[in-house]
């Protein structure tokens, strides 16, 4: 017996078409105007979209940081996840100094195994890139099926590598089909700011935006686009915030480079007034790199639309207000970093994206489920609705409204910075490989289902 989808739209990233979804095992078996229910399990989706689940290409699950854990690990953020229509996670596996990146690997596995309610892969974030450590990335490519690598040009004496080691890492990973990520920030720049701005008895919240400005993110975005051409090597620039980045990716896309960039949802709603509100309620917003100027808004949303930024994470890295973002309250630089956001990603791209015109509703697939997994090598087994696919499926009400709030999230988290936003449009039933795990608000899955999913090498052509 298997399961037949009825009479939804189903939608892709290139088409739009009243179907019915065969899911026989764990794949999509057959899409039809009209396929028989005889001896099948059927799921009525009248009325709604039936779309591929989403692909966050961004998540810090489980992750140290600051002197504390990020709150929510692979289990409660898994299941978070499925509730805002997402049904696989990339996620960061953390390397540390003088460690292996193959036993940074290995961490991750015993973060995720059994606990992930939801499909997951990985990317490795690169916390010392020497001899060793370059010569290690063939093997985690060819037999961890890890093939994204991210590097920073911040965190100077922490995380930051200097031009020539990310040269010669772009180098490198081209070569082996691997693909480099960069946290695009000018550290050096950024550092003396943030030591000026604490000598002064600067120490609110909105100094950490103030200290890390938008001619940072753009000078270092621009620096690595021209380091990737010369080392002829496709580039992903992660978290873009602000027009000076975001055009530095347009122009590089308009001149045929392979760069892709990648923006999230706190970036499209919220903005540097939040860092203003009364208290110490700014540190919620806290993330690097920060809120922007509302203006800078209007041209994320006209990239995501022309397709000059082609993927949407949600840098899910959740802190309790309580106990963990309170470190930072006598100094801004001690607030740890981030915001809960993998539940409503899918939601405000939605509700603000296409209810409000600003993108199509293919435009929509494709940036919250297609592109991320072309990006990463898990296309066509994921990221679309296709026979021979996983039946990773959502069908998503365009008329559910909900408002979003801390106190009926799922995630393990004491606030959201999305707190009283309401949105229309919102999953009904999510499906992985085949078994719905939520239907109507609730979880009918159990941690553990999710399985790893090895990445593919990525090429230059991509997307």
């Amino acid at each position: 017996m298997g399961t037949v989808i009825r009479g939804g739209t189903v939608v892709t990233a290139a088409d739009i078409q009243q179907a019915d979804v065969l899911i026989e095992g764990e794949v999509v078996t057959a899409i039809a105007e009209t396929i028989p229910t005889d001896g099948h399990q059927v799921i009525d989706a009248g009325g709604c979209y039936v779309i591929p689940g989403g692909i966050d290409p961004h998540t810090h699950l489980d992750m140290p940081f600051g002197g504390t854990v990020t709150a929510d690990d692979f289990r409660t953020g898994t299941i978070a996840a499925a509730h805002g229509g997402t049904t696989t996670v990339i996620d960061f596996a953390l390397h540390k100094k003088g460690d292996t990146l193959a036993n940074a690997i290995g961490t991750w596995h015993g973060k995720a195994e059994g606990k992930a309610a939801i499909d997951y892969a990985f990317h490795v974030m690169v916390g010392d890139m020497n001899e060793q450590v370059m010569n290690e990335i063939p093997h985690i490519v060819e037999d961890e099926g890890v093939t994204s690598f991210k590097v920073f040009m911040a965190y100077k004496n922490n995380l930051q590598v200097d031009d020539e080691t990310l040269f010669r890492t772009l180098r490198l990973a081209a070569a082996n089909g691997a693909l480099v990520q960069v946290h695009a920030e000018n550290g050096d720049v950024v550092d003396v700011l943030v030591r000026d701005a604490l000598a002064k008895g600067h120490v609110e919240p909105k100094y950490h935006a103030l200290t890390r400005p938008p001619e940072a993110e753009g000078e270092a975005t621009e620096r690595a686009i021209r380091l990737a051409e010369i080392a002829q090597a496709p580039l992903y620039v992660v978290h873009v915030t602000c027009e000076q980045a975001a055009e530095a990716i347009g122009d590089a896309r308009k001149r045929g480079l392979p760069v892709f960039g990648e923006t999230c949802p706190q970036y499209l709603v919220c903005d540097y007034s939040d860092y203003e509100r009364p208290g110490f309620e700014g540190a919620k917003y806290v993330m690097s790199p920060p809120l922007r100027d509302k203006s800078h808004q209007t041209v994320l949303w006209n990239k995501l639309k022309s397709g000059e930024l082609l993927a949407f994470g949600s840098d899910q890295c959740s802190f309790n207000f309580k106990g963990q973002k309170e470190l930072g309250r006598n100094d801004f630089s001690k607030i740890p970093n981030g915001a809960p956001t993998i539940e409503d990603r899918m939601a405000i791209l939605y509700h603000h994206g296409v209810n409000a015109g600003r993108i199509s509703l293919n435009r929509f697939v494709a940036l919250t489920s297609t592109n991320n997994a072309k990006l990463f090598g898990l296309f066509p087994r994921k990221g679309t609705v296709a026979v021979g696919s996983d039946a990773d499926i959502v069908i998503w009400d365009p008329n559910a409204e909900r408002v979003i709030s801390a106190s009926n999230h799922h995630m393990n988290v004491d606030n959201n910075i999305f707190e009283g936003m309401a949105v229309r449009g919102q999953p009904r039933t999510v499906l992985l490989r085949g078994s719905v795990i939520v239907d109507r608000g609730q979880f009918l899955g159990e941690p553990g289902r999710g399985r790893f999913q090895r990445c593919g090498k990525v090429t230059a052509t991509a997307i």
